[in-house]
């Protein structure tokens, strides 16, 4: 072993003791609290388990974003404290970046570009993202992954689990295996930037003749497992645009519903992360907004083609009331003793997922209600409903197709965008069959060198 390696190593056992004896130690307080039978102060333990989390990276906070959608996975008083958390990676200085490429492309990396800017124009919770010049002169955008990234995953992945059995012991409505198995096997994938430079190639075919969305190439000669090189796409922040005219505002939603609605629907894959820092708006010649920029490929989620019939025939199920293909559908995700109780609260969180898509009219998706209230009177019925008859085990497949929802929701709350959704989804599940999917899916993924299905 050299001494590198016994550094690394050495960092990384610290860092697992540090950590988890911080965590372990809120976790025995609690539960000597409940021993004695003394109430437990939910605030003041979030807090205390955010000071212990403290020091890690980024996936901490991926793994707020993705708690905070599925009703009581988490308490809110946990989700809010997480999400407060920043990641202590500073930028890489220059004399780092030319270690790093280097270690990635060679002593002469440098001589690869016709130019790199040394400061960083982005940063990213595992990397950081550099503007250069290709010698042909296309303008790229190259992410170089932060040293011994796959090290703090795991170590924060090791926590998560810490955290979820603090959960458990509070009585939880909702069983987090699943959502633990599922959250592990993402943002692993997500070190990976081959895997992510394939999830391009993807994207690129499946929205190639849509004009209203833009998908840069990869550049495989300067891209490793560590380093990925796209082109840069011009654009500006989406929240630029929430004053817009109205007609802007649902062409950028528009765009944002077919990225995310037609992939799903016709090849089985989803961005799983629709937050506003993933997309930018290109601008038509004549200056007016025209489209969206898709900038991020690292949290793609590939399905199988029976879980996206399962979400068409809920939604027919919904809107025809026909009870047996709810069932139908909820098995299929994956879902166990299904009693009559908990079909009725799972509708509830149903409803307000499909509501949009189920009323043929032009609306907002809040429909009247405040922004800061949508969604919270269903995810309390849902809590309060689970409590009496959970718990429930959350299917892994669930976590993201309910992330991605709520964050393309989120979007459009931003735009105040007003569509008819009805139209626009039953467009995208036109002529549909599990079938038409599965051979679609094969295609596409043999083109990417992608596996069939994720782990």
């Amino acid at each position: 072993m050299t001494d590198t390696e016994r550094n690394r190593l050495s960092a990384r056992a610290a860092r697992y003791a540090r950590v988890g004896a911080n965590v372990g130690g809120v976790a025995a307080r609690m539960a000597g609290a409940r021993f004695l039978g003394l109430t437990l102060d939910r605030g003041r333990n979030a807090m205390e388990l955010a000071a212990a989390l403290g020091g890690l990276k980024g996936p901490i906070m991926k793994v707020a974003q993705l708690m905070a959608t599925v009703p009581d996975a988490l308490p809110p008083e946990y989700v809010a404290e997480l999400s407060k958390l920043q990641s202590e990676a500073p930028p890489m200085g220059w004399a780092f970046v030319k270690r790093r490429m280097i270690a990635e492309l060679g002593p002469d990396w440098l001589g690869k570009f016709a130019d790199f800017e040394h400061h960083p124009a982005a940063a990213a919770s595992l990397g950081q993202v550099h503007r250069a010049r290709a010698h042909d002169g296309s303008a790229l955008a190259c992410k170089l992954q932060y040293p011994d990234m796959q090290s703090a995953v795991e170590a924060d992945l090791k926590q998560l689990n810490l955290i979820f059995a603090i959960h458990r012991r509070m009585d939880p409505a909702i069983d987090t295996t699943e959502i633990a198995k599922e959250i592990g096997a993402r943002i692993r994938e997500e070190l990976d930037y081959q895997r992510e430079a394939k999830h391009v190639a993807l994207y690129r075919a499946m929205l190639k003749d849509i004009d209203l969305i833009r998908v840069p190439r990869a550049w495989p000669g300067l891209s490793t497992g560590r380093l990925l090189t796209l082109d840069w796409l011009e654009g500006d922040r989406m929240l630029a645009h929430t004053d817009d005219a109205l007609e802007i505002r649902n062409r950028l939603a528009q765009a944002m519903f077919t990225a995310w609605w037609f992939p799903f629907s016709r090849v089985g894959v989803i961005h799983g992360d629709p937050h506003l820092g993933n997309y930018s708006v290109f601008a038509r010649d004549g200056g007016e907004p025209g489209g969206i920029n898709l900038l991020d490929y690292g949290c793609i989620r590939i399905f199988p083609p029976s879980f996206v019939g399962a979400v068409v025939d809920l939604y027919n199920g919904l809107m025809t009331g026909d009870d047996a293909r709810i069932v139908h559908a909820y098995e299929t995700w994956g879902f166990k003793r299904l009693s009559r109780d908990l079909i009725e609260t799972l509708n509830i969180w149903a409803r307000f997922i499909y509501g949009p898509l189920m009323d043929d009219r032009v609306r907002s998706v809040a429909d009247g209600v405040k922004p800061s209230e949508y969604g919270r009177r269903q995810a309390f019925q849902v809590h309060k409903a689970l409590r009496e008859k959970g718990p429930v085990t959350v299917p892994r497949e669930f976590v993201l197709m309910d992330r991605a929802a709520i964050g393309l929701g989120s979007v459009f709350l931003h735009l105040r965008a007003e569509l008819n959704f009805h139209r626009l989804f039953n467009e995208a599940i036109e002529d549909f069959s599990v079938g038409r999917v599965a051979a679609q899916q094969a295609r596409a993924l043999a083109a990417a060198g992608l596996d069939l299905a994720p782990a």
